[in-house]
């Protein structure tokens, strides 16, 4: 269950208009590679101290692969790549490496986690 709060917030274009309030999500804590792991080795025959370490190979290749340029397709939670925000040239020919102001990652979900978005359930918070 999503928590949610509501967040006020006014029209930038317009400041006499006034206050409307949207539904925010409220994040419920954190779960980090350990406790990943835990979870994992609840489920299968493989101890906990393998998925880590798998987790933690896992990680580490994925940025490796990123650094490469290449789109990493982790099964049914979605493809990850490597965007970029860039300043403009007036000639084609002008793009260069110096354009680029940073560097983000673009995720596409997978379609299950499509699937479980479009069923999460959410409650109203009064965080």
């Amino acid at each position: 269950m999503v928590k949610l709060k509501s967040i006020g917030r006014r029209n930038p274009q317009d400041n006499t208009a006034p206050e409307q309030y949207y539904a925010h999500a409220v994040a419920d804590g954190f779960v980090d590679l350990e406790r990943l792991a835990f979870l994992v080795s609840n489920q299968c025959t493989v101890r906990e101290a393998d998925c880590l370490a798998v987790l933690n190979a896992l990680q580490h290749n994925v940025m490796d692969e990123l650094s490469q340029g290449r789109v990493v397709q982790l099964g049914n939670l979605g493809n990850f790549q490597v965007g970029v925000r860039s300043n403009p040239s007036e000639q084609l020919g002008e793009v260069s490496p110096t354009n680029v102001r940073s560097a983000h990652i673009n995720y596409r979900p997978g379609k299950r986690i499509k699937n479980m978005l479009k069923a999460l359930e959410y409650k109203v918070s009064n965080v």
